[in-house]
């Protein structure tokens, strides 16, 4: 008695002549060798540990030296804690040396990021977002232009850009660092880039059909699909000009509108000048909460990078 079940050795298929032949077996798909992904996974385990070692070690250095009095940097190793425990005491007397000149340091820096980065994100949007969705005269032009201002690095600016605010009469002015961090030649590309594939042309066709105009359109329905690549930009242009030290200090000589780049240099250069007084452990605490900010800012805007806000809302 045979089983009613033909197995696939057993299977044929017919031929024009009439007899038949056998079925052609499924080809079963090659195996990656276990050993080639063990030495992959390890290698990629020694170099993300080695950069993260790299990021690191500078974090903890400067987290450790802020607690240890000027005479403690110089007698304990620097990636250990000394004796005296001074870290509160260096924060309360960076904030009150020199009349509290560093609060002032502080407000500057927020005040050339909050005028100079946002008011280059906003306008990065709008030009990425106009390129991105709108065809006009001279539009590969301008992608030329953009693309060689990327290429130009801000150094290279500096001088040529004092010489044209010295004319104006607004060097050593809070609006010689403010106006140049307005534009973000990079921040532009990005947003270039990141809104050609963001905002589907149909939904900007359903809006319009729909009445609404370009402002409208815009804000209602561009700029909710922008959000991840705003915030990236924001904090691209954001950690440029708080870390911004070359225009500043080409730009200002009043120390009352230094940011707090080039007020901590003048504090670490004390020690090198007659009569100057060593304050290492002001320097290395005010670089800790110089740095706090900015920490505080990827953490809080980190929720906001994702991508693929748009996906799913057109139906093909």
């Amino acid at each position: 008695m045979t089983s009613p079940v033909a197995t696939a050795s057993d299977r044929s298929a017919p031929t024009p002549s009439g007899t038949s032949r056998p079925a052609p077996r499924l080809r079963t798909p090659r195996r990656r060798h276990s050993a080639d992904r063990s030495r992959r996974s390890v290698l990629l385990t020694v170099l993300t540990s080695l950069v993260l070692l790299y990021s690191l070690v500078p974090l903890v250095w400067l987290a450790v030296s802020a607690t240890k009095t000027q005479e403690g940097l110089s007698r304990s190793a620097g990636l250990w804690f000394d004796g005296d425990f001074a870290l509160w005491d260096n924060i309360t007397e960076t904030f009150t040396y020199d009349d509290g000149v560093f609060t002032r340091w502080l407000l500057n820096t927020l005040l050339y990021v909050g005028l100079g980065a946002g008011g280059a994100t906003f306008l990065a949007v709008l030009g990425g977002y106009a390129l991105a969705k709108f065809d006009f005269p001279g539009r590969r032009s301008v992608f030329a232009v953009v693309i060689g201002a990327v290429a130009v690095p801000g150094t290279a600016l500096a001088v040529p850009t004092f010489l044209m605010f010295s004319k104006m009469g607004l060097t050593n002015t809070p609006w010689a660092v403010i106006i140049p961090s307005l534009i973000s030649p990079f921040g532009l590309y990005l947003m270039w880039v990141f809104a050609t594939e963001a905002i589907p042309t149909e939904l900007m066709e359903a809006a319009r059909i729909d009445g609404a105009g370009e402002l409208r359109t815009f804000f209602r329905v561009a700029l909710p699909l922008l959000a991840p690549g705003i915030v990236t930009v924001l904090l691209f242009t954001m950690v440029a000009t708080w870390n911004n030290y070359f225009l500043p200090l080409v730009m200002l000589k009043d120390p009352d509108w230094y940011p707090l780049t080039l007020g901590l240099n003048s504090w670490n250069q004390q020690a090198a000048t007659a009569g100057g007084e060593a304050v290492f452990n002001l320097v290395v605490t005010g670089s800790l909460i110089t740095i706090l900010p900015l920490i505080a800012a990827f953490l809080l805007l980190q929720k906001y990078w994702q991508s693929g806000l748009a996906a799913g809302s057109v139906k093909e």
